[in-house]
């Protein structure tokens, strides 16, 4: 299995992240979950099944660099403290999403998006500003954002081969999060989005989706 090589801008990136990290929690050690598929042993899959597998999977860890991106941002602009929080709990969560994502495409021999530095940044960019209209549309953003997670890991897992429990068992727990996300952000008052802000960010979904499966 190849290890993976990180480039200068791809080390700026976690440095950020991390120093963004500190800026927004207590500094705990946050205790990782269990990798979800290690349970399930792995499928006799053919090349073009790995290939269409580890391309989904590359798409959901470009999502997941976007999200901790997003929730950082979105946790460094908030007023309330609970929020922050809130946003620190569900950055958290995609980080082990993170993890779990880029294990399943390393276990199939293949590479993340080359594009990483552009989805953080991006992301974070986006996070910033939606979080200066304030926390009531700050949540309404994330809680839209998490609908359309949901909706791209419903579509992934009916690409799944049947038997490619691994990939599953990883996507089914992203979707039990990104759901519990979604609802949370709701409860805590979440100003529903125009319906043109919605289109703007389906469409700029479907071309980080269209790019990362390909790079």
């Amino acid at each position: 299995m190849k290890s993976r090589q990180y480039s200068g801008l791809d080390r700026g990136i976690m440095f950020l992240d991390s120093v963004l990290g500190n800026l927004s929690q207590s500094g705990t050690v946050r205790e990782k979950r269990p990798y979800p598929a290690e349970s399930h042993s792995e499928s006799n899959l053919n090349e073009n099944e790995k290939k269409h597998i580890s391309a989904l999977m590359r798409v959901n860890h470009a999502g997941e660099i976007a999200a901790q991106a997003l929730y950082k941002a979105q946790a460094l602009t908030a007023r309330d403290d609970n929020l922050k929080k809130t946003m620190q709990q569900s950055a958290d969560e995609e980080e082990d999403h993170l993890d779990w994502c880029e294990s399943r495409i390393k276990e199939l021999d293949d590479h993340t998006s080359y594009l990483e530095p552009i989805w953080y940044a991006g992301s974070f960019g986006i996070g910033v500003i939606a979080g200066c209209f304030g926390d009531k549309w700050n949540l309404g953003f994330l809680a839209e954002t998490e609908h359309q997670v949901v909706k791209h890991l419903d579509s992934h897992l009916q690409q799944l081969p049947k038997n490619d429990n691994r990939s599953r068992a990883i996507l089914e727990q992203m979707r039990k999060d990104e759901l519990h996300h979604a609802v949370t952000a709701e409860n805590a008052g979440a100003e529903i989005l125009p319906k043109g802000v919605k289109r703007l960010m389906t469409l700029t979904s479907k071309i980080m989706t269209k790019t990362a499966y390909k790079i």
